[in-house]
């Protein structure tokens, strides 16, 4: 770690309100660990002042650069990213040093009128900046037997949830990860099922990450790490990866842990790739034995991936596709 045991950890992170509470919870842990102060230093990054929607910046990355320049800066000594964020190439120079355990990671619905999707009217206005929840959320309009209009929206969780308040839009639709973790998660009208809308690979989990040269950093930080968390959002990431989309792209993934009793014996991967109006959607499973190492998980990601482009996933993303 760096220099004298009273010297504080500088830990960078963006500026929005989530942000914020995301690296103070991580914070609040590492000073428990280490017995050093932690001082939060706020970054402002590509993504957090562009208007453009995230479909046309391209997602990928747009929240993470500017923190990993900070850290190789050495401005910082460690970053914690939203993990869907983050792109699924990893730079040599840094390392992912803890995944945390993982938040809820579904998506969740917040209507006017305490409505849930169901009793949503035919025609509604639905507010999401992300291709993968409009394709997801068309599709299961559609299988209800309504239409509704999604509407891209980009702006914090005060903005969204304002174009509900206002009447703008009849409802938006969040990470209830994130509505948590700023203590606005009595707003949710509806946590939507991870059968009808399956979440970002990474979605409700953190990344923790550090300089790979920093070994007692490394070795401290390595205590917050969640070995299920980090296995099941390393085969959703690989899933998306192998089907070489960023995180702008309409798929969606979950990795879930199947118990019998109290031992846990097999994960579960689901994905998900659609068209915007979710007339399309190529959404299969695999299930195999809990990933004990790095290379097992990718195996599974990449496995369901396979699967997915045999059946026609490849032609679903646009300009992305291969």
């Amino acid at each position: 770690m760096n220099s004298r045991p009273d010297q504080p950890l500088r830990l960078g992170t963006r500026r929005s309100k989530l942000a914020m509470s995301q690296s103070g919870h991580v914070a609040d842990a590492v000073r428990a660990i280490t017995g050093r102060p932690v001082e939060l230093v706020e970054i402002t990054t590509y993504g957090d002042v562009s208007k453009e929607l995230l479909a046309q910046i391209g997602g990928t990355g747009v929240f993470v650069t500017a923190l990993r320049d900070a850290l190789l800066r050495g401005d910082v000594d460690f970053a914690v990213h939203s993990l869907k964020d983050l792109p699924t190439t990893q730079p040599d120079e840094l390392v992912i040093a803890a995944m945390p355990p993982r938040e809820d990671s579904r998506d969740a619905l917040v209507a006017r009128d305490g409505l849930t999707f169901a009793q949503l009217p035919d025609g509604a206005r639905i507010g999401t900046g992300s291709p993968r929840r409009a394709a997801q959320l068309n599709a299961y309009a559609r299988a209800l037997g309504k239409v509704i209009e999604t509407v891209p929206i980009r702006g914090n969780v005060d903005t969204r949830i304002g174009f509900v308040h206002s009447g703008e839009l009849d409802a938006v639709v969040l990470a209830a990860a994130g509505l948590n973790r700023i203590g606005r998660g009595d707003e949710v009208t509806e946590l939507l099922s991870v059968d009808n809308v399956l979440p970002a690979p990474g979605q409700g989990a953190l990344a923790v990450e550090c300089l790979a040269s920093n070994a007692d950093l490394i070795a401290a930080l390595g205590e917050l790490d969640d070995p299920y968390t980090r296995a099941a959002v390393t085969a959703e990431r690989s899933l998306l990866a192998a089907l070489e989309a960023g995180c702008s792209a309409p798929v969606g993934a979950l990795a879930d842990l199947l118990a019998d009793g109290q031992t846990v014996n097999a994960m579960r991967l689901r994905g998900v790739v659609g068209t915007l109006d979710g007339s399309t959607l190529v959404q299969l499973s695999t299930t195999g034995p809990v990933p004990h190492s790095y290379e097992e998980a990718v195996a599974l990601g990449r496995e369901l991936a396979d699967e997915m482009l045999a059946k026609g996933a490849a032609g679903l993303m646009g300009e992305r596709s291969l």
